[in-house]
């Protein structure tokens, strides 16, 4: 069988030849769940912590102009700003899965919130570049516990048929939080925005009382009886919740068979397939070029002879709708499909950006239009795919056992891929305008490629049947 078509096909089958491992007693049939009102509000409340993380991505593109003057930075320095978002997501990135395992995913969201505080405070009463510097470095270990935590959560308290629907959530509300900062700093100054960024923390601190832990985390802790009744809480009273426990219990089981939760346990050759794909994702999301264009979208404004506050109302619109958009495409067409979309489609955009750039000295009103058509095209399609798709593939193809250090190696892929994008990105537009987005849409044709040989179709599945047999993907 080909690469492709084997890619195709369902990730994982039962393995049912295990000795250690066997189906619960439903025989692998599928139970559909209803959304209850708390199953919505504990998603909601867990989102948010990706409503300020979107929030933190974008502020520095409106804001850019206004540091500037104001601290008398050079552009290599807001460059280093810029970039210090990735620094802090590397951080984050090594203390996320050891985090979310010894604390609960709760508890975290709790310590997410105090390092955006911390760092919006930073910022905002900064007089010197290194506090600012500081505060940018806060927020990204922020938004890299986020990245784990808030899909982790999210897909371990909602039921497979409402799964891939509910994880979207996440990646609408960081589409939101963009949109907000850029529609909010259209009219208001750099410290002022900064201070409104600490509210949706504010709110969310006060929410989290009111939403349960993860129910794997609890069964996996050894905390019995609050699982269940977390798990009722989260299906409905009425719910038959036993064959769902049963199997969750079962799998809890199975996986204190296996090794602990170490680093090293990720590089053996059952797992080589699923580091792959999610190595290969995580670096996808950024060498398209997303922190260029999120980062430091008023520079690339100027550039293209866009007006600020119409292009960026413009961006904030496109935003919210391609990312409600996913919500409901994503449990219609697939992970996969859309991933296929999404890469051809920032292609696109980044093929119009670049090109419209290269005409920018005819001083023609139809070439800014091309260069904001070009912007919108590339958002709207990483929006439909790219944004969110990647982190939910990643919450569904690793087993417990080596979950968290599987997070965190992604969570570093992504922040370093970030890192070196949003450091580099305005060197290389001194470079060449047009080649800098020629080069990201290379990569998105790499993704194109990538996506079609090697990424499976999860929709449907149990994280239950996904990860009981994710050493049989290289069969």
């Amino acid at each position: 069988m080909g690469e492709s078509e084997q890619a195709r096909r369902p990730l994982l089958v039962a393995n049912q030849e295990d000795p250690h491992y066997h189906q619960s007693s439903n025989g692998g049939v599928d139970r559909n769940s209803s959304a209850t009102g708390f199953l919505v509000f504990s998603t909601i409340v867990a989102a948010t912590c990706s409503f300020t993380s979107g929030y933190c991505i974008g502020y520095s593109s409106p804001a850019e102009y206004g540091v500037l003057a104001d601290l008398s930075l050079s552009l290599a320095e807001y460059s280093v700003f810029g970039s210090m978002l990735a620094v802090g997501g590397i951080v984050g990135a090594l203390m996320s899965g050891k985090t979310a395992d010894y604390f609960g995913h709760r508890t975290t969201m709790w310590i997410i919130n105090v390092f955006f505080i911390l760092g919006w405070l930073a910022i905002a009463f900064t007089k010197v570049s290194w506090l600012l510097d500081l505060g940018r470095l806060l927020q990204g270990i922020g938004i890299a516990l986020t990245s784990y935590v808030g899909n982790i959560f999210i897909a371990e308290i909602t039921p497979k048929n409402l799964r891939g629907g509910l994880m979207t959530f996440n990646p609408w509300m960081t589409g939101s939080g963009v949109a907000i900062v850029y529609l909010i700093g259209s009219v208001v100054k750099w410290r002022g925005l900064a201070l409104i960024g600490s509210i949706p923390c504010l709110l969310q601190i006060l929410c989290l009382f009111f939403i349960p832990e993860s129910p794997r985390w609890l069964v996996k802790n050894g905390r019995e009886k609050e699982f269940e009744g977390v798990l009722q809480r989260l299906r409905g009273k009425k719910a038959d919740i036993s064959p769902e426990a049963a199997e969750i219990k079962e799998y809890a089981e199975f996986i204190q068979l296996l090794s602990e939760n170490k680093i090293l346990d990720l590089f053996q050759k059952k797992y080589a397939r699923p580091i792959i794909v999610a190595v290969g994702l995580m670096a996808l999301t950024q060498f398209s070029g997303l922190p260029g264009y999120t980062f430091y979208m008023t520079n690339l404004f100027v550039l293209a002879g866009i007006s600020s506050k119409p292009g960026y109302v413009t961006l904030a619109i496109v935003k919210i709708l391609s990312t409600t958009m996913a919500i409901f495409l994503i449990d219609k067409f697939g992970r996969r499909t859309l991933l296929m979309v999404s890469a051809a489609g920032t292609c696109l955009g980044s093929l119009l950006t670049g090109f419209s750039l290269s005409l920018q000295q005819d001083h023609h009103y139809w070439i800014s239009s091309l260069a904001l058509m070009g912007v919108s095209v590339y958002f709207i399609s990483f929006n439909l795919g790219i944004s969110g798709i990647p982190w939910i593939i990643v919450s569904e193809i690793f087993p417990v056992n080596v979950k968290g250090s599987a997070g965190s190696l992604c969570n570093l892929i992504y922040w370093f891929s970030s890192w070196v994008v949003s450091y580099t990105f305005n060197f290389l537009l001194e470079w060449s305008s047009t080649g800098t987005f020629i080069i990201f849409a290379g990569v998105s044709v790499f993704g194109f490629l990538f996506t079609v040989m090697l990424v499976p179709e999860t929709k449907g599945r149990s994280l239950e049947e996904i990860q009981a047999s994710v050493t049989n993907v290289l069969h």
